[in-house]
């Protein structure tokens, strides 16, 4: 991995093919044609953010929808891996957005840059990368990750890469809290604004102690975090097609995969469609609920990145840490110690937002849709969000995840929720359909990049397998 660190440190800044994502194109360039001294400190920035919304939004998010009934690959390489049969390839470039893109640069920033503004945001963006990275790897080199005396880091256990996460977003609340800001033309996130950040740093906190099963401190950090729709953070991509900055769903059917990705083709449907259609039992439509308009929004149309007009349309935003993840956080972590009650509030307060349109674009919100607050007694037996008669807290905390689920896509929340879920509440956990059948296991994990396992000593002799749990998911 030290070549990692010391080679092409602002390969990122540069690089942000989606199309192929090969990130490891240039990794061997000269070290010596650019040096950190030459370069001002805030272009890092830029870089470091696409290689942190890579890693969020692209390869790997494609494969953990696949793997939590939301896509289907139809044919070639998408086809494989939706039946299981991943490479440890398709984690390299990955794997270098994260060490490479993220950590190089970010670790260059806080060592030296002089201004906490700059300092702040690449702490928190640091503590984004690195627990998305745990929960989809489990173990990973953190601890000794990024000191270019160690060629090979060792692999730090998942807990220990979330808590070390969660330290560092602490860090950037405490930097850019006492920081002066202003506007930053560079940070192409939230443009410098430092309560932005900070509030997204606190769902993030949340989110991490949700996957570490620690709900009452995910409370605590939801409690600060992002309390409107105005300070999502996503990737809005400028819709320049020439370089490829489209939404990254829609630039993968835009080249050579088109038709081999989507979520419904030839009657074939995702399970998340299911949900939202009443042509299927399993729908969420009842007299409170419409799900027309969300059902078109996220029908995919695999023919071309071009022909869409709902959620990977080629100009629509892809959310990365938003409003309504913290609110459901709240939903759940306080449904769980406080029944009904105490989660409800939070959960309508997703309701209202999505009866105002807020999961909708232009294209479809004049279509049919409806989201009327729930009443606690909805969710007592015989009511209509409890059918089936199970306690009330259950057929809350059910609703809450379902709604997770459908509103999580492009996140790697259904994927999340399922690990995290599956053992130890599988009453509410959504059975979404397996791919091979009733008696295939399910994907637990991303490989490891083959690059790794192949150059560092300290890595598994062999990538574990898609099927082994991680360590917060036994």
């Amino acid at each position: 991995m030290k070549k990692l660190y010391t080679k092409s440190i602002l390969a990122l800044i540069l690089i942000f093919s989606f199309s192929c994502e090969d990130i490891n194109k240039d990794i061997n360039a000269n070290p010596n044609d650019i040096l950190i001294s030459d370069v001002e400190d805030k272009l890092f920035l830029t870089g470091s953010q696409l290689a942190n919304i890579q890693l969020n939004l692209g390869h790997l998010n494609r494969i953990s929808g696949m793997y939590s009934g939301q896509l289907i690959g139809f044919s070639s390489l998408y086809s494989n891996i939706y039946g299981y049969n991943l490479s440890t390839v398709e984690a390299n470039g990955s794997w270098n957005a994260l060490y490479v893109g993220v950590l190089t640069n970010m670790r260059n920033l806080q060592e030296n840059s002089s201004s906490s503004q700059l300092v702040g945001i690449a702490q928190i963006i640091e503590g984004h990368a690195f627990g998305t990275a745990a929960s989809l790897w489990g173990g990973i080199p953190y601890s000794e990750a990024g000191n270019p005396e160690i060629e090979d880091p060792v692999f730090d256990g998942q807990v220990s890469v979330y808590n070390a996460a969660i330290s560092k977003l602490d860090q950037g609340i405490q930097t850019l809290s006492a920081a002066s800001t202003g506007g930053l033309s560079q940070d192409i996130i939230y443009g410098g604004d430092k309560s932005k950040w900070i509030a997204a740093a606190y769902t993030l906190k949340a989110r991490f102690s949700l996957h570490k099963k620690d709900y009452a401190a995910a409370v605590s950090a939801a409690n600060n975090g992002i309390s409107s729709a105005s300070g999502d953070m996503t990737y809005n991509p400028p819709a320049s097609q020439s370089s490829g900055d489209v939404n990254l769903f829609a630039t993968i059917l835009n080249g050579s995969r088109a038709g081999d990705l989507g979520n419904s083709s030839g009657g074939s449907e995702s399970y998340l469609l299911q949900l939202l259609s009443n042509s299927y039992s399993i729908n969420r439509n009842h007299s409170k609920t419409d799900e027309t308009a969300r059902y078109g929004y996220y029908k995919i149309n695999s023919s071309s990145g071009a022909a869409n007009t709902g959620v990977i349309a080629e100009t629509e935003p892809q959310n990365m840490v938003t409003y309504f993840e913290n609110e459901l956080i709240l939903a759940e972590a306080k449904g769980r110690s406080g029944g009904v009650s105490s989660g409800l509030p939070h959960l309508n307060n997703v309701r209202l937002w999505l009866n105002s349109g807020g999961s909708l674009n232009d294209n479809h919100i004049t279509d049919s849709y409806n989201y009327a607050s729930f009443d606690a007694a909805d969710f007592n037996s015989g009511g209509i969000e409890n059918t089936d008669g199970i306690d009330p807290k259950s057929a809350f905390l059910r609703e809450v995840i379902e709604e997770r689920y459908v509103s999580g896509f492009g996140m790697h929340m259904p994927f999340n929720d399922a690990r995290r879920l599956r053992a130890s509440d599988s009453a509410i956990s959504v059975p979404f359909i397996l791919v091979l059948g009733p008696g295939a296991p399910y994907p637990e994990r991303m490989p490891y990049s083959y690059n790794e396992l192949n150059s560092n000593s300290n890595a598994p002799a062999e990538d574990p397998g898609i099927f082994t749990k991680t360590q917060v998911n036994q």
